[in-house]
């Protein structure tokens, strides 16, 4: 359940929390998330996105709280995603499926595949605006932020963007607000956007060009999961700005995994390389940290290292599903290096160093791979490794 919140005079969360998913597409959610659905009042009563289909009495329940459900006059759906529409064939069925259901026009199309349904649809593009009595409801197309339908809805008396599955976080704590919980809600944010977002930095880059331009006036950002913004949200648009340009940092993470330990020596070896020459460095064990979180930790770094032993002439399974989920997110502006232990043919570090290559990541070093168990010589090249992914990283930063 999820109690009525209400934003501002006549305007209401209504969605729900989902207290137990533990993962969403491959991304790690330990603290659940919110399906947030937002209610405004007015001389028609505006719904703004809906919730999954399996809270949908979740999302009525709270609807009721306030008004009747039936008396909702017009949705607006700022992304077609099940997460976001699925209680929408249900909610028109109670609203009367003549009511307008304003989306954008992909958002049209995905909705009919998704539902069959032949709604009462609106299309609205960049700068078309809905104006209902003293309020005037405007829309920006998000394309790719981050399905091809998503968009925005902008009200424009209050200054509250309301921002679909931008500037959220998948949290579902008992705090609503931003000045509420404070700066522990950042690494939220940011695992969010490492695991949301990242593949369409450019397009958030221009996207905030786009909202400068047009100089409005945010109070309130309001986005489709997590808390809302009301305190700053300039903090999260900063934070985005920030993340978007995915700038080279003195951070490296080193990611492996180990059958017989050899290459996890390897790891330790080549992390106090990296340490030695005062670069910040976090070593990750496949098997130990989620995908989700090992791509968080690579969102701010300069440097992706990675170790693998070789297995059935490949690189070993969990690397491998982590390496496969770093390539659908496309980091740029790292550098890279790999390594690994080997019985009798050798093949994980020349593997790992082609998926760089595919991933357009700058290739420090060949690399270091060891026939069964490191000695003393194999430690200390693993060491130098590091020193040398550190000068690197360090000359580039200069």
């Amino acid at each position: 359940m999820y109690k009525t919140i209400k934003i501002a005079d006549g305007i209401y969360s209504v969605g729900c929390r989902d207290w137990d998913i533990r993962d969403f597409h491959g991304y790690s959610t330990y603290e659940g998330t919110t399906y947030n659905a937002f209610l405004v009042l007015g001389d028609k009563n505006v719904l703004i996105d809906t919730v999954k289909s399996t809270f949908s009495h979740d999302l009525l329940t709270n609807i009721s709280r306030i008004i009747d459900p039936k008396k909702i006059d017009i949705v607006i759906s700022n992304h077609s995603e099940m997460d976001h529409s699925g209680s929408l064939p249900k909610l028109m069925h109670i609203i009367g499926e003549d009511k307008p259901l304003y989306c954008s026009k992909m958002g049209e199309k995905n909705l009919r595949n998704h539902f069959n349904s032949n709604f009462n649809f609106h299309v609205v593009k960049t700068g078309d605006n809905l104006k209902i009595g003293k309020r005037t409801f405007n829309f920006l197309e998000t394309k790719m932020l981050h399905w091809p339908d998503s968009m925005f809805t902008y009200l424009v008396e209050e200054g509250i963007l309301f921002s679909s599955d931008a500037f959220g976080q998948h949290y579902a704590g008992d705090l609503f607000f931003d000045d509420e919980i404070g700066d522990q809600i950042i690494p939220h944010a940011k695992k969010y956007y490492a695991n949301i977002l990242l593949p369409f930095s450019s397009k958030v880059q221009a996207l905030l060009k786009d909202i400068t331009k047009m100089d409005l006036k945010i109070n309130i950002i309001c986005p489709d999961h997590g808390i809302i913004w009301r305190n700053n949200p300039s903090k999260i648009i900063k934070a985005y700005a920030k993340w978007s340009k995915q700038e080279l940092s003195d951070k490296a993470v080193v990611i492996f995994d180990s059958m017989w330990e050899s290459t996890a020596k390897m790891a330790r070896a080549i992390s106090s390389g990296i340490e030695s020459e005062n670069v910040n460095v976090r070593l990750m064990n496949t098997r130990k940290c989620h995908r989700s979180d090992i791509v968080t930790e690579i969102l701010d770094a300069g440097a992706v290292v990675v170790g693998s032993p070789t297995l059935n002439n490949g690189i070993f399974p969990v690397v491998a599903d982590v390496m496969t989920y770093i390539k659908g997110l496309r980091p740029q502006n790292k550098i890279a290096a790999a390594f690994g232990s080997y019985g009798w043919s050798g093949e994980a570090v020349k593997i790992l160093n082609q998926m760089f290559s595919e991933m357009g990541m700058s290739i420090v070093d060949d690399g270091v791979k060891v026939q069964y168990v490191p000695d003393k010589d194999d430690l200390e090249k693993s060491f130098n490794l590091g020193v040398k992914i550190a000068e690197t990283l360090k000359e580039k930063l200069s």
